[in-house]
C-alpha cells in the first residue's frame, strides 16, 4: 500500500498522483492520512486503485469518480460522489447534504446518516443509506436507486422523474408527484443484491418503494402550483 501524507506532500500532489494511475498500475492500494476535513480529496479518478482517506474529509471528496473505490474512515462533507460515473465510495460515519449529486453511476454507501438533498438530480447511481436521510432527498432525481434502512425527511422524491426509493422506516413527507409503489419481485431482487453489495444486513421486505406519479412530466396548467 502507498502511503500519502497530505499535510506534508499537499492536496494537489495528491490529486495529480491518483489522476496519473492507469488501468494497468500496479500500484492499486493507497492510503491518505492526515486529511484533516480538507476539501476535493481523490477527485476526477480513473483508475480502477482503492483509496483509504483516514480521517474525514470536506467538500466534494470522490467527485467525478470513475472505477476506484474510495473509503472514507470517518464522515464526509457535502457533495461528496458528486458527477460521479463508476466505482464506489464506503462512508464509515455520516455525510453531509447533496450526497452523489447529479451522479451518473456507481455505488455510494453510508454507514451512518446523510444530511438533506442526499441523491438531488442524480442520474444513475445507487445510494445506500444505513441511517437516516434529510429533507429533499432525491429533488429532480432522473434514474438510479436510493436505499435507506432508517427514516426519511421532509418532501423525498420532490419532482423526481424515474428513480426509485426503497425506505424501511418512515417518511416525514413525499415531495410533489412523489408517491408510494407496489413492491414486486424484482423490487424485492434488486434489494437483495444491491444490499449485499453494500455490506447491509437487511430484509428486503421491509422496505416501501416510492416514485413518481409521473403526473408534471409535461406542463398542464391545472398542476400550474405543484411545480
Amino acid at each position: 500500500m502507498q502511503t500519502f501524507d497530505l499535510a506534508e506532500q499537499g492536496l494537489r500532489a495528491l490529486n495529480e498522483t491518483l489522476q496519473g494511475q492507469t488501468q494497468n498500475t500496479n500500484e492499486t492500494a493507497w492510503e491518505v492520512v492526515n486529511a484533516k476535513g480538507s476539501h476535493a480529496i481523490a477527485v476526477g479518478l480513473d483508475a480502477p486503485i482503492e483509496v483509504t482517506v483516514r480521517g474525514s474529509t470536506g467538500y466534494y471528496c470522490g467527485g467525478m469518480n470513475k472505477q476506484a473505490t474510495i473509503t472514507v474512515d470517518g464522515s464526509a462533507g457535502p457533495g461528496t460522489g458528486e458527477n460521479m460515473m463508476s466505482g464506489k465510495i464506503v462512508i464509515e460515519g455520516d455525510a453531509s447534504q447533496y450526497l452523489g449529486a447529479t451522479a451518473h453511476g456507481g455505488l455510494i454507501v453510508v454507514r451512518g446518516n446523510a444530511a438533506s438533498r442526499c441523491g438531488i438530480s442524480m442520474k444513475g447511481v445507487d445510494i445506500v443509506v444505513e441511517g437516516n436521510i434529510g429533507h429533499m432527498s432525491g429533488f429532480m432525481a432522473q434514474s438510479g436507486n436510493v436505499v435507506v434502512c432508517g427514516d426519511a425527511g421532509d418532501a423525498l422524491g420532490d419532482s423526481c422523474y424515474e428513480a426509485r426509493f426503497f425506505v424501511r422506516g418512515s417518511v416525514k413527507s413525499l415531495g410533489a408527484d412523489c408517491e408510494k409503489k407496489e413492491m414486486r419481485p424484482e423490487h424485492i431482487e434488486f434489494l437483495k443484491e444491491i444490499l449485499t453489495e453494500a455490506g447491509v444486513d437487511a430484509k428486503p421486505e421491509e422496505f416501501t418503494r416510492y416514485g413518481s406519479a409521473r403526473n408534471l412530466y409535461n406542463f398542464d396548467v391545472d398542476n400550474a402550483g405543484d411545480y
